[in-house]
């Protein structure tokens, strides 16, 4: 088709088919509207499938699988002998795995009866794009286009020596040292991996501590345990540059030195609209550079809305998926749900940790009076069945009225057992509600119960 023939017409355009775009896309197509998606990347599932959550989580497991064997196997009477790592199989089984994910999304797509078109969308109006020579037009259209790693301007990515987390997840050899800027999700989940794997870490973080985001009880016996598996843990050091393979960082006026033939810039991501040409579609941004939308993600353009990491809110698959199904639903005329307020975050080291609503610090910090339930894991017997004694469930409930305001975890699974606590602050539930729940023994989720008794120091397996 080209441009100058009539465009193509839809109920509904969504640009980007990472977890928001193609989950919305589905959502409207299930509803009855005819739709189309548009991605830049022959493979549908954005950053997430392709080089991002699903890629990763494949070698954590992959790296998990060889330090068992290599280090802890003979403590369960497993003798193995001579184990040795073959990158390129372990990226030939992760690679695998992102293939299946992402033609299950295309099969989908094609059950689904929706459109997809490959290239670069370009607004033209409110209510067209292009896409190379193609013009469609529909009276809605999703901005779902995502994020981008950040890259420090006097570190520029070179995919060789300076690298991203998409370089990180293809590295063909294991590098002897390994810098990470950035102690967060991504910087410490791709440290672990190559750590697993016998390269030499260091973590490097700006910020007094790592995974900024969580208690600092929580983050400073995670550091520990990390530390523990060797992993190298520098915080409150601003790096200053890279050169001669020393990188370079400040603290306290100090110059630090590491040596590293791979550094993994790990400091966050941005939101990606480069070359949307929103200003032709009347699309304005705010002063972080995040599309502006309203409460219901409308943007400051009839009939464009947007979703997931483009606009305010915590860059996560799961979150821009609940944007993309509640968007769907407002255009076809239907209730649409979102509650931003529980939306877990996870880091999917071993142990993990994850979190929902209001830690610990910052309730004391608004002044809310909270009590406290904690329990540890090295008290529950599956845990300890599962070598996994590290760490422990962190529960805040309101003092007056027993109401779950959050919930942290430290430990082996954190990122599935965190879902029970989402669920019963879903309906608004209490600690008593939660520890009134019947766990299964033995089970690790039973410390969950268990953190839920000891906020009314009820706890029967612990003093």
């Amino acid at each position: 088709m080209s441009s100058s023939s009539s465009p193509q017409s839809f109920d509904l355009i969504v640009i980007g088919a990472g977890p928001g775009g193609y989950v919305c896309a589905f959502r409207a197509a299930q509803l009855g509207l005819k739709v189309a998606l548009i991605d830049k990347r022959a493979t549908l599932g954005g950053t997430c499938l392709n080089v991002g959550c699903i890629p990763s989580k494949a070698l954590l497991a992959s790296s998990e699988h060889f330090l068992f064997a290599q280090k802890h196997a003979g403590e369960h009477g497993i003798k193995i002998d001579g184990v040795s790592i073959d990158v390129p199989a372990m990226l030939k089984k992760k690679d695998g795995i992102v293939s299946k994910l992402t033609g299950g999304v295309a099969a989908l797509a094609k059950a689904r009866k929706v459109t997809v078109l490959t290239g670069e969308a370009k607004f033209t109006s409110a209510n067209t794009v292009a896409v190379g020579d193609q013009q469609l037009t529909a009276k809605n259209i999703v901005i779902a286009t995502g994020s981008a790693p950040v890259e420090l301007p006097f570190m520029k990515f070179d995919g060789e020596t300076i690298i991203s987390s998409d370089h990180a997840i293809a590295l063909s050899a294991v590098p002897k040292k390994l810098v990470v800027v950035g102690g967060g999700a991504i910087g410490l989940e791709l440290g672990s991996v190559w750590a697993r794997l016998g390269a030499d870490v260091t973590i490097v973080e700006f910020l007094p501590k790592i995974a900024a985001t969580y208690d600092d009880d929580i983050a400073r016996n995670f550091t520990r345990i990390l530390q523990k598996q060797g992993l190298k843990i520098e915080c409150g050091a601003k790096v200053t540059g890279f050169a001669n393979g020393i990188l370079t960082a400040e603290r306290d006026g100090k110059i630090l030195e590491f040596p590293a033939d791979k550094v993994l810039v790990a400091v966050g991501r941005r939101p990606y609209a480069d070359n949307l040409d929103l200003a032709a579609a009347g699309v304005e941004l705010t002063d972080k550079k995040r599309i502006k939308v309203d409460a219901h993600l409308k943007t400051t353009a009839p009939g464009v809305w947007a979703i997931g990491d483009v606009i305010d809110g915590p860059m996560l698959a799961h979150k821009a998926e609940e944007d993309g199904v509640a968007v769907a639903e407002w255009i076809a005329g239907k209730p649409g749900h979102i509650n931003w307020d529980l939306m877990p975050a996870i880091i999917y080291t071993d142990p993990e940790v994850a979190s929902v609503g209001l830690g610990e610090d910052a309730a004391k910090a608004k002044g809310i009076a909270i009590n406290v339930g904690k329990f540890n894991f090295a008290a529950n017997a599956r845990a300890l069945a599962n070598d996994a004694g590290d760490g422990y469930v962190k529960i805040i409930a309101d003092a007056k009225t027993d109401k779950i305001l959050g919930a942290q975890i430290l430990g082996k699974n954190a990122g599935e057992l965190i879902s029970e606590i989402v669920t019963h602050m879903e309906y608004g539930g209490s600690a008593e509600d939660l520890a009134r729940t019947v766990h299964a023994h033995p089970t690790m989720s039973e410390a969950v119960k268990e953190a839920a008794m000891a906020v009314s120091k009820s706890a029967i397996h612990a003093i």
